[in-house]
C-alpha cells in the first residue's frame, strides 16, 4: 500500500510506502527488530531504529517523527 502525507499519522508496515508533500517517499525494511528506514531510492538506510526508538526527518521544509515498534511496523507523523 502507497500512503500520502495527507494520512499522517499513519502506521507503516513493512513493504508499504509513504509519499510526502514535496515527492519524498519514505520505506523501511526490518533486519530482526532492528527497522532499516530508506528514503526515495536509496537501498542504504537513512537510520537503522531499534522499538521505541524515533528520528526525526527533515524534508521540503517540514519535519516527520518516525518511531519503530516492537512488530514490523513504524508510525510516522508531522511535527
Amino acid at each position: 500500500m502507497n500512503y500520502a502525507e495527507s494520512d499522517l499519522p499513519v502506521t507503516l508496515q513493512e513493504a508499504e510506502m509513504l509519499t510526502l508533500a514535496d515527492g519524498s517517499v519514505v520505506r523501511f525494511e526490518t533486519n530482526a527488530e532492528a527497522k532499516d528506514i530508506m528514503i526515495n531510492d536509496s537501498w542504504t538506510p537513512a537510520v537503522t531504529l531499534f522499538p521505541g526508538c524515533e528520528y526525526t526527518l527533515e524534508s521540503g521544509g517540514q519535519q516527520y517523527k518516525i518511531v519503530a515498534q516492537m512488530e514490523a511496523a513504524v508510525e510516522i507523523s508531522k511535527l
